[in-house]
């Protein structure tokens, strides 16, 4: 029997952005544009005479702004959202608040450029949207409000010792649909001493700075957007700059990481299996590799080439994935030590760090 395709209702006051996204979406036959309105008011009538599957959403609109929406939506029929963002820095606070209102995922605008730009982009947002079609929708939890930072001294102190010998442990985390809320769970329980992580989050770029510096006055460790040459410290996280791959790197003691331009890889740029192979590589049986919520079977191949090289592995369970695909795809490779619920996650990585 032929699967029934995903219907998508595209709401934008841009025309052209209409129309670009219905051409790119409809050229995948797995999905069809059921609708499309250039404000909320105009897609709530479009859901009376048909109730779409996911729908893409624009942020900044006139009449009712896409927050205002999107939270009528999750109060009252909840359906997957993407938010559909144009690369302003200004709005990506804004725009990282509606995931925390339970949108499931971020996609850029698709903008004209080289042929192969506007293939990754038919790429990126098929995926999202097929993405989102999967995704079981969560009840939205409140940020917790945490106590002020230690200073640098005090987690430094504690880890001066273990960084001149050659055994200090990392931590490698990916991360895709629903990673967004699933890493504010993992990063905000952790204390100020914990070890070293690095992040791959599937995020379009500008949103990935914005997304760190959220997660910097959440945590007790800090959290930044990764640059090259940055080092991999205790009570520090990095994550991945949108559209850059990551790549963890060692010199004698010192772990540091390297941002890379590059094709996309499992369909991805940033892709969780560079940085995973690349702490097969640097870090062998000093790393923890965690694979969370998300579509596809990015990461996997790299979590297996990790366990190989002597890693602890964890998967996030499917009762708390957003979309089961990366754990599920890691642990049909046998590339899994451990399969946990999001919130017994911290408590396995420090156990295995310590």
């Amino acid at each position: 029997m032929k699967q029934e395709r995903i219907g998508v209702l595209i709401v934008d006051d841009s025309a052209v952005v209409r129309q670009t996204l219905s051409d790119i979406l409809s050229s995948d036959p797995d999905i069809e544009v059921v609708g499309t309105a250039s404000d909320p008011f105009v897609a709530a009538e479009r859901m009376r005479v048909r109730t779409p599957d996911v729908i893409t959403l624009d942020i900044e609109m006139p009449r009712m702004d896409g927050l205002t929406f999107l939270q009528k939506i999750m109060s009252q029929h909840p359906i997957p959202v993407i938010i559909c963002s144009s690369l302003a820095e200004e709005g990506a606070q804004t725009t990282l608040k509606a995931l925390e209102y339970g949108a499931v995922d971020i996609i850029t605008k698709p903008r004209l450029g080289s042929k192969q730009f506007l293939e990754e982009s038919r790429l990126m947002l098929c995926q999202a949207v097929k993405a989102a079609a999967a995704a079981r929708l969560r009840p939205v939890s409140p940020a917790r409000r945490v106590e002020p930072k230690l200073t640098a001294d005090a987690i430094l102190s504690r880890s001066t010792g273990a960084m001149i010998q050659t055994t200090e442990k990392v931590v490698v985390v990916g991360a895709s649909t629903g990673g967004t809320e699933a890493l504010r769970s993992l990063l905000e329980v952790l204390p100020p001493d914990a070890p070293g992580i690095v992040i791959v989050q599937h995020m379009p770029e500008v949103f990935t700075r914005a997304f760190a510096n959220r997660l910097d006055s959440l945590c007790q460790i800090s959290v930044k957007e990764a640059e090259t040459n940055d080092t991999v410290l205790r009570g520090r996280a990095l994550i991945a700059p949108g559209n850059h791959h990551l790549l963890l790197k060692r010199s004698g003691a010192r772990y540091y990481v390297e941002v890379k331009d590059g094709p996309l890889v499992s369909r991805h740029r940033p892709s969780v299996d560079v940085l995973f192979r690349s702490a097969a590589r640097y870090a062998g049986a000093n790393a923890v590799a965690v694979i969370m919520t998300g579509m596809g079977d990015d990461g996997a191949r790299g979590m297996l080439e990790m366990k190989e090289a002597g890693a602890f592995t964890i998967a996030q369970d499917e009762a708390t994935s957003v979309v089961f695909g990366m754990p599920n795809e890691a642990i049909k490779r046998g590339a899994v030590d451990d399969i946990l619920a999001l919130d017994a996650i911290p408590r396995s990585v420090l156990a295995h760090t310590r």
